[in-house]
């Protein structure tokens, strides 16, 4: 069995590929123009930001980035595509061979490239009595398609391979590239000689459904002596089956011309100048030969946040990396709803010690899973660190009575004028204590000054 994929990623950019029409509007054929339409004597401009974002994912998967590019007219007729030619890159795509690591097994990735999106045709009515309707919002949405070798040997294996190479587009362009919902994929696959195309399967276990139906569909055939007919198929997501829509077209039939109202693009400039990203899967594989700990292990945590990645290296920079492991995915990751949007470097620095403290024996496994706790929900962990805090909030709170008296002679008649000194603490604190801690610190001091 052998797979390949064109895999059609929307890149979350604010405006079209050509146009500067919206990419995020939600009534139907609201955000259009002459040139997403395709009007006579409307002219595309390139968007910068979608060029870029399809040179981050070329070098991702180290393909050779091409010098310069320019774009083409792939021509053909269906409704979704008023102008009859979609603009796309034919013999100059961003990137070419290039490959990305599933599970151990390198996949080749054959090609890069940008072009727009055509609209959406949405049937509705009975079997028989269908009506096609068509809005034009999706059309000239940026997209980089990703096409592979045919080097995926399973349904199950595409099915991984899309899904971690999500992970890792979310991480590079942004979270819309990297939702289910936002990214197609045609499937190629032949069991024996043929090959098949299932076009725009859109979901991953849509694409494992209509891969498996696919390869014992041709199973079948070729095991009753029948032949595969190269085509193109479609997935009925309701009835999970492949259905024949038309003979597979070859590269010759779009007849693609070079596409006269766009110019030659030089891609040097983004290539040189864009910093390496470290993607979760590749930190996942770093942490794992760097600590010598398991991989799975270390994917679950970059998966759950490359925040939480970071506490597990702060931690096994201190103690034992096992052990680092253990604490960051049972007391930590228990608490890390509540940890997460108090996660300062003070906060950091309590947890690690509290692990150490553990290790040192200085206290017990229960009483740091109890400190953890309690740093979680913005308490101290101990004494010591609550005495530093709250001689910092009563210091910082002093200061500024000290040097503003009218607010003591104010707050006899307007309590309110508190709230002056309560914003500069949360300014200054820069998050490191709750509201409630600071307005009763405040009214405390306040009242000690009046008595």
């Amino acid at each position: 069995m052998r797979i390949g994929l064109e895999v059609h990623v929307q890149l979350p950019t604010r405006s079209k590929l050509f146009c500067s029409c919206s990419t995020s509007a939600e009534e139907p054929n609201s955000s259009i123009c002459p040139t997403c339409l395709g009007f006579p004597g409307s002219r595309p401009a390139i968007n910068r930001k979608a060029l870029e974002m399809a040179v981050q994912i070329a070098r991702f998967l180290q393909c050779r980035i091409a010098p310069e590019i320019w774009f083409s007219r792939k021509t053909y007729f269906y409704p979704d595509l008023p102008k009859h030619f979609q603009i796309t890159q034919y013999d100059s795509p961003v990137g070419v061979d290039g490959h990305f690591m599933v599970e151990g097994k390198s996949i080749g990735i054959w090609r890069v490239h940008v072009e727009e999106d055509p609209g959406r045709i949405k049937r509705v009515g009975r079997s028989g009595e269908e009506v096609s309707l068509i809005d034009y919002n999706r059309s000239g949405i940026p997209l980089v398609e990703i096409v592979t070798a045919p080097d995926l040997s399973s349904p199950d294996e595409a099915r991984i391979f899309l899904t971690e190479l999500l992970v890792e587009l979310r991480h590079i362009i942004g979270t819309s590239a990297g939702d289910e919902q936002s990214v197609r994929a045609d499937a190629n696959i032949s069991m024996g000689e043929e090959r098949v195309e299932v076009k725009n399967v859109q979901g991953l276990r849509n694409l494992e459904r209509a891969l498996k139906f696919e390869a014992n569909r041709q199973q079948r055939m070729l095991e009753s002596g029948m032949k595969v007919v190269r085509e193109t198929r479609r997935f009925d997501e309701e009835r999970k089956v492949t259905l024949s829509a038309r003979e597979k077209e070859f590269e010759e039939d779009y007849g693609y011309i070079g596409e006269p109202d766009l110019g030659v693009y030089d891609l040097t400039r983004f290539a040189s100048s864009m910093p390496e990203i470290e993607t979760p899967l590749r930190r996942a594989q770093r942490m794992s030969a760097h600590y010598v700990v398991d991989y799975e292990k270390a994917r679950q945590i970059v998966l759950t946040s490359m925040a939480l990645a970071d506490l597990f290296e702060a931690i096994a920079k201190r103690v034992d990396p096992e052990v680092a492991m253990n604490w960051t995915l049972g007391p930590i990751s228990n608490n890390w709803s509540q940890l997460l949007p108090r996660l300062t470097e003070q906060v950091v620095e309590d947890v690690v010690t509290v692990v150490q403290q553990v290790v040192d024996r200085q206290i017990t496994d229960s009483e740091g899973r109890r400190r953890i706790g309690a740093i979680a929900v913005g308490e101290c962990a101990q004494d010591v660190s609550c005495a530093v805090e709250d001689a910092l909030l009563d210091s910082i709170i002093s200061q500024y009575l000290d040097e503003h008296p009218q607010v003591l002679k104010d707050y006899a008649s307007n309590p309110r004028s508190a709230n002056s000194v309560i914003g500069h603490v949360m300014k200054v604190a820069q998050g490191k204590y709750n509201s409630q801690e600071v307005v009763e610190a405040v009214r405390k001091e306040i009242e000690r000054r009046k008595g």
